[in-house]
């Protein structure tokens, strides 16, 4: 497997509160693995939200004995929602902290995802496919028939998700399982990027570039190019 990272505090925040993690070696029992987290709260609460959830799920990888994929990324996740919540309660200032946690690892041709939030994964082959579902207020309304998806990324309330690491307790979160066919591109995503390009518009810059570094570069400047109003986050790999 092939990977490439890259994340960009983009054109109108001050601070980056994404975090992105990628290894094509193993990472405890995991064979690899890719994290994007997008975090959110106050001016320092965001940025140490999303970084200590990696950090925290890294360390329970390390020194767990599981070895099923599944149930590994799922008490990373857990334990990481333990952990944010503890430090947010015993720091005032650190209140209403948390992030969105999208995770992947690739073992016997079958990718497995973790997603809390509204980053993103998508399967790239000859298509482009969402294989997350966002936990957001707006794709509950598209759910619910009150929003046509046509209009979500224009919505005032797009940036309001409706599950996030470090908040409530127990995290519920989503799991897939996708079996890969050699050559297969995987991108995981913050929302930085999907609310400045089309799903079509991604798939065209893949496709075009290339190299994984060509184009998750290539993604982050289209992103910028239009209007770049929030973090980008992107890792693409190559299966």
């Amino acid at each position: 497997m092939n990977t490439y990272c890259i994340t960009d505090v983009g054109k109108r925040r001050e601070m980056n509160q994404d975090y992105v993690f990628a290894s094509d070696q193993p990472v405890g029992n995991l064979p690899n693995l890719l994290v994007v987290a997008d975090g959110m709260g106050g001016h320092n609460a965001g940025d140490l939200a999303s970084r200590y959830t990696v950090e925290t799920m890294l360390d329970y990888l390390e020194h767990t004995k599981e070895e099923r994929p599944i149930p590994l990324l799922s008490g990373a996740i857990h334990t990481a929602n333990d952990r944010v919540a503890e430090k947010a309660s015993s720091d005032r200032s650190l209140q209403g902290m948390g992030t969105t946690v999208v995770a992947a690892t690739i073992k016997d041709e079958y990718l497995y995802v973790a997603n809390v939030g509204d980053s993103r994964l998508y399967l790239i082959e000859e298509g482009i496919e969402q294989i997350t579902r966002d936990h957001s207020l707006v794709e509950e309304m598209i759910r619910i028939g009150e929003l046509r998806r046509e209009d979500a990324r224009s919505h005032p309330d797009r940036n309001v998700i409706t599950r996030a690491v470090g908040v409530h307790s127990p995290v519920k979160i989503d799991f897939f399982d996708v079996r890969l066919e050699p050559g297969d591109k995987i991108l995981l995503c913050s929302d930085g990027l999907t609310t400045m390009l089309e799903d079509y518009e991604i798939l065209r810059i893949v496709r075009k570039s290339g190299s994984l570094k060509e184009a998750a570069e290539r993604l982050v400047n289209e992103a910028n190019k239009n209007g770049g109003k929030d973090n980008i986050s992107v890792i693409l790999a190559e299966f």
